[in-house]
């Protein structure tokens, strides 16, 4: 979006807030783009405001934030049943201070948006404001035009709806870049075992291509399936170069051709093994990834 200009006298706190802003709205989108444009309608509404009659700026904004994302993810619903394929997250290039908070990495991660689609609007909302945010039912309650009562009510069968379908068992960085080394050795020497090795029995491949670049059609499961699948393509991918990154706060691969990225690759482990594999091929969902993204979980006090 676009600077909000200096001499405005809203442009200093929405400016003091804006990481912080955007992660919401992309916890609740799923979507970099569409946060963005949130953030814009945000800032137009922030101008019109009456600053002197706000007594929690931080409050104020975030509750504007999560109207418009949640106006915005209703039409997203609507635009990813015409989708072509199976529809991921739109990855981001994230800082390392974005892992060392492991709340904020853990909810951003490929897997845990892809738990939070499963959600109704207004129960991602909730969801994502009390148990990433932090923030008070009263305030939930403000933002999703629903009474305090009925927020609690939410945030419970929300909570119980991802905990039933979030990771088991924690995963450390340094099993994920093991997991990703053995892929590249795969792709190297032509030996799928030592992937193969990893996947789960029940392991989802899950492709990307927005009817724009070649992906799987639709989700192909079980570990021999997957490793069929990928054995496939490993002479394409041994012809690009494979560079490990971060995405979304976690050990994730860059596959580029011509120094162009062509595919986003990230995991999802369970027990140990991985459970999903994600690939990123759709180039409007790329667009985030020439620079880090700046996430917060909180802001300055007001």
């Amino acid at each position: 979006m676009a600077t909000p200009p200096d001499e405005h006298p809203a442009t200093e706190a929405f400016l003091a807030h804006r990481n912080l802003l955007f992660t919401v709205a992309y916890e609740i989108l799923g979507s970099a783009v569409d946060a963005e444009d949130v953030l814009q309608e945000t800032w137009l509404r922030w101008v019109g405001v009456d600053l002197a009659a706000v007594r929690d700026q931080r409050a104020y904004l975030v509750q504007i934030t999560t109207r418009q994302a949640l106006g915005r993810l209703r039409t997203l619903g609507r635009r990813k049943e015409s989708y072509v394929g199976p529809w991921l997250p739109e990855p981001l290039l994230t800082a390392p201070d974005v892992a060392e908070d492991v709340e904020l990495a853990d909810s951003i991660s490929m897997a845990m948006l892809l738990v939070l689609e499963t959600l109704a609007p207004t129960e991602r909302a909730v969801f994502v404001l009390r148990e990433v945010f932090d923030l008070g039912y009263d305030e939930i309650a403000d933002a999703v035009g629903k009474t305090p009562a009925a927020v609690r009510q939410i945030a419970h069968r929300a909570r119980v709806h991802v905990a039933e379908r979030r990771p088991r068992g924690a995963v450390s960085a340094a099993e994920t870049r093991d997991a990703l080394a053995a892929f590249q050795r795969a792709t190297e020497t032509g030996d799928l075992q030592c992937l193969v090795d990893l996947l789960a029995p029940d392991v989802v491949f899950l492709g990307d291509g927005g009817g724009v670049k070649q992906a799987v059609p639709r989700p192909i499961i079980g570990a021999e399936r997957v490793s069929r699948v990928l054995a496939a393509g490993l002479r394409r991918i041994s012809e690009g170069a494979l560079q490990p990154t971060q995405i979304n706060g976690h050990p994730a691969l860059l596959l580029r051709f011509d120094d162009e990225i062509d595919t986003v690759l990230a995991l999802r482990f369970d027990d140990g093994l991985i459970s999903g594999l994600y690939a990123v091929r759709n180039p409007a969902k790329l667009s985030h990834l020439d620079q880090e993204t700046s996430l917060r979980r909180t802001g300055p006090a007001s």
